[in-house]
């Protein structure tokens, strides 16, 4: 089969690989759809060899895509009918731990104490025609719901609603999300769809058009602004209940938890990078909560498909650019901008 591999230093490689076949308890998708998300670039852009922020060693190389969803094909032994049957519709939690410690147990492989697999990383991922997985990382896809939805709700959108549900977001508040590319975007739509006052912000006039048509309330150029200034003028001085960073910026960042009123709380979301605060007059005497958050659980992927699918969000509209498998390096080269929206190879 026909795979996307990332060399790194911005190259491209479409590698022939042996379809895979599924072990006992593992499964073999047909990917229907595979998500470009923007924690890829990393791995895109960097030198081979570039560490992989304590995910684990590479070895080899490495079918990229870690945004799959697709069709059951092959079920190996030892696989119930409950987990997987040939022709269900499936995402993937893209992490596999050890299944047993207490973090496992609860849906965070991706925190397992024994070390994980992350599919597109330090597994074999989604920019395949087939991926091989373990059954007990898969999440049904609602029939409401389309390939491509499933592909993001798999990383990026499932990103969003994890930080949102850390954030314990209520339709009374308002909410400034920094960054509006696949996640940022995705977590537009959702707040909306919760019932908050969103406020959004990018340097893309592009994707602050974007932000607008998924119902942002306002929409600030960081570029040329003072945005806590101009956020404070949003919300009658006070700053905002919550804030949420998707970029990774340090200004950004610094924005984000200075944006907010007495007791607001403040996510990052965004990979990477650093922040320089003030501890007394940004956090303490204003008793501002930080709070980090990583990808989601795998009930957590299933309650954002839920959500998605009861409210009728179209998730699908985050996809400004669709591609075929033999596109990747164009497909690369336009989403390194960072300037579109979301990007999705579709399979037949």
């Amino acid at each position: 089969m026909k795979a996307v591999v990332f060399p790194g230093d911005r190259k491209i490689e479409i590698m022939d690989f042996p379809d895979p076949h599924p072990g006992p308890g593992e499964v073999v998708l047909q990917i229907k759809a595979s998500g470009m998300c923007g924690s890829d670039l990393k791995y895109y852009r960097n030198p081979p060899g570039t560490p992989t922020l304590g995910l684990g060693e590479r070895k080899g190389p490495i079918i990229a895509g870690h945004e799959p969803c697709g069709v059951v094909v092959e079920v190996g032994e030892g696989v119930s009918e409950a987990q997987a049957r040939i022709g269900d519709r499936m995402m993937d939690h893209h992490y596999s731990g050890c299944g047993v410690c207490k973090h496992c147990r609860t849906g965070w492989s991706q925190m397992c104490i024994d070390g994980i697999t992350v599919y597109g990383t330090t597994g074999h991922g989604a920019h395949a025609e087939y991926m091989k997985v373990p059954a007990h990382t898969l999440v049904k896809l609602p029939d409401e719901l389309s390939f491509t939805t499933g592909a993001a709700i798999s990383c990026g959108t499932g990103t969003a609603y994890g930080a949102l549900k850390r954030l314990d977001l209520a339709g009374d508040e308002t909410v400034v999300i920094f960054g509006q590319g696949p996640v940022g975007l995705s977590a537009t739509q959702l707040a909306k769809a919760m019932g908050a006052r969103v406020i959004a912000l990018d340097i893309s006039a592009e994707r602050r058009k974007m932000a607008e048509d998924f119902g942002a309330d306002e929409v600030i150029d960081p570029m040329g602004n003072d945005v806590v200034a101009a956020i404070r003028d949003l919300t009658g001085g006070e700053g905002a209940h919550k804030s949420l960073d998707c970029s990774s910026n340090a200004e950004a960042r610094a924005s984000a938890v200075r944006c907010l009123r007495a007791w607001g709380v403040a996510c990052f979301v965004g990979e990477g990078g650093q922040v320089t605060l003030d501890v007394s007059q940004d956090i303490l005497r204003r008793q501002v909560s930080i709070l980090g958050s990583w990808t989601f659980s795998k009930n957590g992927q299933a309650d954002c498909a839920a959500f998605v699918a009861e409210r009728k969000i179209d998730v699908d509209a985050l996809f400004s650019h669709r591609f075929t498998l033999d596109q990747a390096d164009e497909a690369y080269k336009l989403f390194d901008t960072q300037t579109t929206g979301k990007g999705v190879f579709v399979m037949d």
